[in-house]
């Protein structure tokens, strides 16, 4: 089932490019993952089939993986048992299925933790132009999709709508404060090497990705508050994802995620068809199939499981 928006008896929080999130009480949010898909920070006409339902399970697969590492705010991604959890849900159950997420609710910290080990998309952008990223000088020499080592901590404002907006560290300590956003570069730098690894050994590479953390207390509102992971965590969304087998610096490499959308964007702003602002040109459907198939190709060679057509694995 294919979901544009969704429209849930539950209080809207908010809405992103691609999540819905309401209010379930003081303590719990819901994320609902549509099928929306954005390029160029636009949000496309079409949905992308089962593109809701990766995001949701590829992130709920990388929580149970780093959980030794940092504490998150999953507290469930199985449908029947949020359902259980919110019964005024039970009539939207098959909608939802493999697409919604029961979190703990957290102060969100404004800004987004960028970590890239290879230098590609926007970063090789800005090298390329200025010789450096976010305003900080790298070395001279390198080549588009050459490894970062170490790799790069490269914060960034967050934006719903536009574009987010690279910051220097110093400008993210300024923010949030000395404290905080040492920890968050601390745990940002530690889930990428331990999903790096776990990649590796799967014959991906993760280029690079973006966290979001929030802050909360310990149950029942006592103690000091503790740094949780939030949001999407190593989708093909938010991250860069390369068959290693293929891997080879020197130019842009073919990638697990919206790439075939991506191409498809591109060529119609080369042609003058497009501007690059909403309306977004109408998308053929080799093009949607394409996308979708990214995205569960991704999902399986990651996980070692197809999705189910229910959106479970």
């Amino acid at each position: 089932m294919l979901m544009q928006a969704s429209s849930l008896p539950l209080k809207p929080f908010r809405r992103g490019k691609v999540r819905d999130v309401y209010e379930v009480d003081a303590d719990r949010l819901l994320l609902v993952a549509t099928d929306r898909v954005s390029a160029f920070d636009v949000v496309m006409d079409e949905t992308i089939p089962r593109k809701g339902a990766v995001l949701t399970q590829i992130t709920a697969w990388w929580l149970r993986q780093l959980e030794d590492k940092v504490k998150h705010h999953m507290l469930s991604a199985n449908t029947a048992e949020i359902v259980r959890e919110v019964p005024q849900l039970r009539e939207h159950e098959q909608e939802l299925e493999g697409r919604a997420m029961l979190c703990r609710r957290t102060t969100v910290f404004p800004v987004e933790c960028v970590v890239r080990g290879y230098l590609s998309g926007s970063a090789w952008k800005e090298y390329r132009e200025r010789g450096t990223l976010a305003g900080e000088a790298l070395g001279k020499g390198l080549r588009e999709s050459d490894r970062l080592d170490p790799p790069i901590f490269s914060p960034a404002t967050k934006a719903d709508e536009g574009h987010d907006e690279n910051i220097t560290v110093d400008r993210m300590r300024t923010l949030i404060g000395d404290s905080w956003a040492g920890e968050l570069e601390r745990l940002s730098r530690e889930i990428y090497e331990a999903g790096r690894a776990i990649a590796a050994r799967r014959g991906i590479i993760i280029a690079d990705t973006k966290f979001e953390f929030g802050r909360a207390r310990s149950t029942g509102g006592q103690g000091v508050e503790k740094v949780i992971l939030v949001d999407e965590v190593l989708t093909p969304d938010s991250s860069r994802f390369w068959p290693a087998d293929s891997y080879e610096p020197g130019h842009g490499q073919p990638s697990f995620d919206k790439q075939p959308l991506r191409d498809y964007l591109d060529a119609e702003k080369r042609a003058g068809r497009w501007d690059g602002n909403y309306p977004p040109p109408r998308l053929p459907k080799d093009v949607i199939e394409a996308t979708s198939e990214r995205y569960l190709d991704i999902f399986r060679r990651l996980t070692g499981h197809s999705l189910d057509p229910n959106g479970s694995h």
